[in-house]
């Protein structure tokens, strides 16, 4: 499984890790399991470096349609994102990001992590969290 990821429901945290090819099936496992934990609202920290993604136009944009009708269906605010890539794909992801952007979530890209989790425990970002 490429995916790998770790719940603190004490910071209200969701970090994810892909490593290696990553395709449709695996999004769509990830987010079961973020709606099967009721953790929308919790910050969200998608490390990609290392992933290899195996996903078309067509399934992005599944993607993109899934997690606005999350957000529309649940009524419930989605956590504040922040998505790590490598520099190559810094641009695509953002645009990908732009184009699925859900209104009132906070969301941005990085090119490390650190960085990645310091604006996901900033005062700001932690005061935006639902609950």
């Amino acid at each position: 499984m490429p995916l790998h990821w770790t719940i603190d429901s004490r910071t209200k945290l969701l970090a994810v890790v892909a490593d290696g090819a990553v395709d449709l099936a695996d999004f769509d496992r990830l987010l079961d399991v973020i709606i099967g934990s009721n953790i929308q609202g919790f910050r969200k920290l998608f490390d990609g470096r290392r992933a290899e993604p195996r996903m078309g136009e067509q399934e992005l944009l599944s993607v993109g349609v899934r997690l606005r009708s999350l957000h529309a269906g649940s009524g419930a605010a989605l956590g504040p994102l922040a998505v790590v890539v490598r520099d190559e794909n810094y641009r695509q992801a953002a645009r990908i990001l732009g184009i699925l952007a859900v209104p009132k979530r906070p969301m941005r890209v990085f090119r490390q992590p650190d960085k990645a989790r310091a604006w996901l425990d900033s005062p700001a970002i932690i005061a935006s969290v639902p609950g």
